[in-house]
Parts: C-alpha cells; sequence; structure tokens
C-alpha cells in the first residue's frame, strides 16, 4: 500500500509512540493526517468514536490510543487499564467495519505474552499461558483487539493487522515517576541524583528480570511499514532482539546521566515478568523490519532529550 495518497488517521497521536508515528508518516510524504487528541474524541465513547470517523473519513486508522503505565501504575488502577483500553480498541475496530477500510493497524503490547513465554518469545505462544500478574488486566485488554481483527477478518474481510512492540523508549517519553516505565523514570531519578549530589538512586525489584527496548523511532518505523506490507491479522512482533538485566540497564544509564553514586535495589518491590525477548523473525520476513538503534545510542538521545526538556521546565516554573 501507497500511503502518501491516503486519509490517515492516527490515535493517540499527540503520545509518546504517536508522535513519532505521525514524524514518520509525514516524513515518507503522508499529507492527509488526522491525529486527535483525547480531549477532542474520548474513545471510550461510542458516540465520540462515530463522530471521529466521520470527521476524518480514513482510508487507513493507526490505533495507538492507550491508558499505559509502569508496574505501580497497572497495579494502582487495573480496571481503568483493562476497561479503557478494551472498550476503545473494540468500539474503534467495530465502528470502522461499518464505515469500510483499506486497512486498520493495531498496536498491541508485550504485556499481552504469558507470564513464562519461552525465550525468545514467538507469536505462536501468545496464548501458552497467562500473563504476568502485575500487568495481566492491560495486556488481557490489547489481546482481545487480535481476537477480535481475526474473528473479524473471518466473518467480514476485515482488513486489520497486529504489531506487538516490545518495551519502548525514547524522546518524548513519560517522566512521571508515579505512571512511568522502567528507562523514563530511572533517567530522571539519575539526573536528580546528580544535580542534588545524592548519595544513591533507589531502583524497584531485585534488578535480576530482564528486557527488551526498542527505540521509539524505530517502533514508528515498523509501525508505518507493518501499514504498508503487512495483509493478515497474525501478531508481528517488533522489538530489537537484545536482551539486558534491569541491574546492567540501571547501570548503564547511570554512566550516561554522569552519575556516580550507588544503585540502592528493593526486593521488596515486583519485578514484573522475569525476562522478555522477542523473536523478531516473521517482521524482518514479513514486513522487511529490523531495529537499526543501538541501546547505548537510543539512551543517549533520551538522556539529552530529557535534559533539555528538564531543563526547560525549570526555567519555565522559576
Amino acid at each position: 500500500m501507497d500511503l502518501r495518497n491516503k486519509r490517515i488517521l492516527v490515535t493517540g497521536g499527540g503520545g509518546f509512540l504517536g508522535r513519532h508515528v505521525v514524524t514518520e508518516l509525514r516524513q515518507v510524504g503522508c499529507t492527509c493526517l488526522f491525529a486527535p487528541r483525547r480531549a477532542e474524541y474520548d474513545l471510550t465513547d461510542a458516540d465520540a468514536v462515530r463522530a471521529v470517523l466521520e470527521w476524518s473519513r480514513p482510508d487507513v486508522v493507526i490505533h495507538l490510543a492507550a491508558v499505559v503505565g509502569g508496574i505501580g501504575a497497572n497495579r494502582k488502577h487495573p480496571g481503568t487499564f483493562l476497561y479503557d483500553n478494551l472498550m476503545m480498541g473494540v468500539q474503534l475496530i467495530e465502528q470502522c467495519r461499518r464505515r469500510g477500510l483499506e486497512k486498520f493497524v493495531c498496536a498491541g503490547t508485550i504485556c499481552a505474552y504469558p507470564k513464562f513465554t519461552p525465550v525468545p518469545f514467538k507469536e505462536a505462544d501468545l496464548w501458552n499461558g497467562y500473563p504476568e500478574e502485575t500487568n495481566a488486566p492491560y495486556g488481557l485488554a490489547k489481546k482481545m483487539l487480535l481476537a477480535q481483527l481475526q474473528a473479524y477478518k473471518q466473518e467480514f474481510d476485515f482488513p486489520g493487522v497486529y504489531v506487538l512492540p516490545v518495551n519502548l523508549y525514547g524522546p518524548w517519553d513519560n517522566f512521571d515517576l508515579q505512571t512511568s516505565h522502567v528507562i523514563p523514570a530511572l533517567i530522571r531519578k539519575c539526573v536528580a541524583a546528580q544535580e542534588l549530589n545524592l548519595p544513591e538512586v533507589p531502583v524497584w525489584g531485585t534488578g535480576k528480570a530482564t528486557r527488551e527496548f526498542l527505540y521509539v523511532g524505530d517502533a514508528a518505523r515498523g509501525i508505518r511499514l507493518a501499514a504498508e506490507r503487512l495483509e493478515t491479522p497474525d501478531p508481528v512482533n517488533l522489538g530489537s532482539g537484545h536482551e539486558i538485566a534491569i541491574r546492567d540497564l540501571a547501570q548503564r544509564i547511570a554512566d550516561h546521566v554522569g552519575y556516580r553514586g550507588a544503585l540502592k535495589f528493593d526486593p521488596t518491590q515486583p519485578d514484573g515478568q522475569p525476562r522478555r525477548c522477542l523473536d523478531t523473525s516473521r517482521a524482518k520476513e514479513l514486513i522487511g523490519f529490523e531495529a537499526t538503534t543501538t541501546l547505548d545510542r537510543g539512551l543517549a538521545e533520551t538522556v539529552s532529550w530529557y535534559r533539555a526538556h528538564h531543563a526547560t521546565t525549570s526555567r519555565a516554573a522559576a
């Protein structure tokens, strides 16, 4: 599919991933883009879903809108995370089916995988167990959208595709310590500790759990490629293919920040899923996607962006 002459609606287009997807689409020549905010159209409301589709009249929908957060936020708001993510996706897919569409791209989540999925995670293992408990409601809500797309393809020949991005990071990430994921949280903590000359930085968990991370710019390119090239609703992993222990990740972040104090791990806090690392061979085979940003390069760019943004915010507050 040539996206350049298509009307494209990007839900969540003002969010972390959405900003980068909109930029990616513009860079390849897409000009008819619609990226409304939740304040304009709340997709948990069926009337708002119909209204945004009537307003944008899209040929392609890229559904990125989501209520997300780290382990703490997932434990505090499991019902909200389940309801909002499920209702946004279910209603949007149904209304797109009724209107007719050339392509619907849905971003899932790595949290949909079972807690003890063999590493590296293969798409065929997605239904072989229950997700890790701290983020299961969110993961299950997003996984039901995959089931919906597959059922709609079978019954209505609905043109939906589904990608599973691994943990993302990069500029414009959420750095709120109450709701952020591990990389932005550690960057913020290390920068603050350096500025205040604190002797240590607290880190949740034992540090033994592993994660795979994908730079957000790479993820945006993968989503664009899925919109152009993917033809079936079978899930496709988007990742870097590299796994790192949280203990080692925390040290790398401290090094990039230049923080020389201690990293104090708190084993009373949960580690989350023991390991996360994706098999990305399907993405390479079906859409020609491979990550190109190394973790060190991505961390350097994210730290640099946060320092600049943090400084700007501090000056504005003063």
